[in-house]
């Protein structure tokens, strides 16, 4: 018996297996996500998202197998969250992922801004940022108020030291008389008690209110300072050490995270892990440079010697106190944080003008 071989038109055959070829066994998955920031990418915080947190991520997934991929969209210096609004920006779904600034939204966060109220500690960046993310393991209240706030944390930053930065020399207490100071959120308190006046405000309005004369100078770190220009309308810099200051974390909606494949969820968080890593470490790493590139541009830099800086230390209220005492009335452990973190400070060998825990 003879068996006649069926023959296939080749533009048909040419077409099967093009449409085989387009079809891999396993598609990729594209997830969509929004990252915002209340600052624009000048500032290192919000730069490291871009430049860390992002490609850490892709990196993690393509190692993965590549079965998922993040597309990106960026949305900073306020153009879809504007600073202090994020964590309900991202709640609320308008962005996927932002930088949530604890030191403006105190109410959702009060017990992240301990460090804010245990001002002249430690300058090391690295020590308050692993300190207070210990905290946030060990005290549930601390770990809980993301995601109370519908928030999953994925990493936090510290800022370097504060100074001040003003139009006036500051060499004792007596000079703050009567003048104004910028300072955020709950550092006005550093400012109470000194004969100056604290004014609020941000990083996005020192330097048009340095300026125009709403306020006399700042209180900041040094990095920021910078990113603002200051020392353009605040030459003189006078190093007190008020100490390095948790203000706040990278976090993702917490329902959109949920939604994720356990092994994005995975990426996320070691990607949020690199972005604290590599912001400490570059964080301060710049203080010194930038600081001599202010001297360079004119700013004249002295330091308050340690006998003022303990004045200034005593002239404040019990600051610590009170405001553990407030957190206790709403049934938070405000005095377990504060004998943790002045704890934790105290260990690493940091030296206190005040005991804060007093």
């Amino acid at each position: 018996m003879t068996f006649r071989r069926r023959s296939i038109p080749l533009a048909a055959a040419v077409a099967a297996l093009g449409s085989l070829a387009a079809a891999p066994v396993n598609a990729q998955q594209v997830i969509k996500l929004t990252a915002a920031a209340g600052h624009p990418p000048v500032f290192l915080w919000v730069k490291l998202v871009d430049e860390v947190l992002m490609p850490e991520v892709d990196k993690r997934l393509a190692a993965a197998g590549g079965k998922y991929r993040i597309e990106w969209t960026k949305a900073w210096g306020g153009t879809l969250l504007k600073l202090g609004s994020e964590s309900k920006g991202v709640a609320d779904g308008v962005a996927d992922l932002a930088i949530v600034s604890t030191i403006f939204e105190a109410p959702k966060f009060p017990l992240q801004n301990v460090s804010y109220f245990t001002p002249f500690g430690s300058d090391d960046v690295g020590l308050v940022s692993r300190s207070v993310a210990e905290l946030q393991q060990s005290v549930p209240a601390m770990g809980d108020a993301w995601t109370k706030n519908g928030l999953v944390y994925l990493g936090g930053m510290a800022l370097d030291s504060y100074h001040v930065w003003s139009k006036f020399p500051i060499t004792k207490l007596e000079d703050l008389q009567g003048k104004k100071l910028s300072a955020p959120g709950p550092s006005a308190n550093w400012v109470k008690g000194t004969g100056a006046v604290a004014v609020a405000g941000s990083l996005n309005t020192y330097y048009e209110d340095i300026k125009s004369g709403v306020s006399d100078g700042a209180l900041v770190f040094t990095t920021g300072a910078w990113a603002a220009k200051l020392h353009e309308v605040a030459p003189y810099v006078t190093k007190v050490n008020f100490g390095s200051m948790f203000a706040g974390g990278v976090a993702i909606n917490k329902g959109r995270f949920d939604r994720l494949p356990p092994e994005v969820q995975k990426a996320f968080r070691e990607a949020g892990d690199a972005w604290m890593e590599a912001y400490s470490k570059q964080q301060g790493a710049a203080v010194t440079a930038l600081m001599q590139k202010m001297v360079d541009s004119g700013a004249k830099v002295t330091s308050l010697s340690e006998a003022e800086r303990k004045r200034w230390a005593d002239s404040l209220g019990p600051v610590a106190r009170t405001w553990a005492n407030d957190a206790q009335g709403r049934g938070l452990p405000g005095d377990a944080v504060l004998k943790a973190y002045v704890g934790a400070l105290a260990k690493a060998g940091t030296p206190l003008p005040r005991d804060w825990s007093k």
